[in-house]
């Protein structure tokens, strides 16, 4: 596998679904990228644990990591010995990333038209990366995946969610065409729903579980300086101001402080697992 690093700036796929504009979701999601890095990105420990397990990362495994972020889930692979590669919209996070892990291939571009070669990977992962509506980028994964290959994708659940009404908040204070566009990725979460979109672009599906992700902050001002990195909060941050946003999210997350003093905050993480058939 290559190791050198690439951006690459693909036109507008035709197999990218109605709405999804890569490049806007990587802006948003770049905007913070350092604080996305060091304050947000480790939520995802637990479900990591998991999904390497059971794809079967080890010493060789050629993994590729779809809207990587600023790189964790390469560097769980890393550490098992895998060959990594990476894509994100977010050229800010991709940059981190590839900082961090020098030799793997982390590439800017877009999930809906992945720039490598038919079965060039024996595993994909994607955390809270592929949501509803999004089949073409399983489509791709598919694609690049060798016939047994696996794949795991994440999205948060129907247990527990500390995120639920921040991003009510979110979506109380966006343009209401953002509002819709949440509504319609989140569906994912519905019961059959992530292994119908498997189903259909050609997998078989091996298992569905879930994990609790947890995140924790010193205070408060961390703790709006990790929430405000998230993609759905740039529309509320552009529409109404921080000044506004920012004492309504903190009237939510003050709620989750513990005796200590800490800013706790657990999501329902699911994931499931599927294989592309030999």
């Amino acid at each position: 596998m290559s190791t050198t690093t690439h951006t690459t700036h693909p036109a507008s796929h035709p197999a990218s679904p109605e709405g999804h504009d890569w490049r806007e979701a990587g802006e948003a999601w770049g905007s913070g990228a350092v604080d996305w890095a060091c304050l947000f990105e480790h939520y995802a420990v637990n479900v990591l644990l998991v999904t390497m397990d059971r794809l079967h990362v080890g010493e060789g495994t050629r993994l590729l990591d779809i809207a990587c972020g600023s790189g964790l889930g390469i560097r769980f692979a890393e550490a098992a010995g895998a060959e990594t590669a990476g894509i994100d919209a977010a050229e800010s996070l991709v940059r981190v990333a590839q900082a961090r892990s020098p030799r793997s291939d982390v590439r800017h571009g877009d999930m809906f038209a992945l720039p490598w070669a038919d079965a060039s990977f024996d595993a994909v992962t994607s955390v809270n990366g592929i949501w509803g509506d999004c089949e073409a980028a399983l489509a791709e994964a598919y694609r690049v995946l060798r016939p047994g290959g696996r794949i795991a994708i994440s999205f948060w659940g129907r247990g527990r969610l500390d995120l639920r009404p921040v991003f009510k908040v979110f979506a109380a204070n966006s343009p209401e065409s953002h509002q819709q566009g949440m509504r319609r990725t989140n569906n994912i979460a519905r019961d059959g729903v992530a292994e119908a979109m498997l189903a259909s672009a050609g997998f078989e599906v091996l298992e569905r579980g879930s994990r609790l992700s947890m995140v924790e902050w010193p205070d408060a001002d961390t703790a709006w300086r990790a929430i405000a990195t998230l993609g759905p909060a740039q529309p509320a941050l552009r529409n109404v101001g921080p000044e506004a946003l920012r004492p309504q999210v903190m009237a939510v997350l003050d709620g989750l402080v513990d005796d200590s003093g800490i800013y706790r905050f657990c999501n329902d993480q699911e994931y499931v697992v599927a294989q592309k058939p030999t």
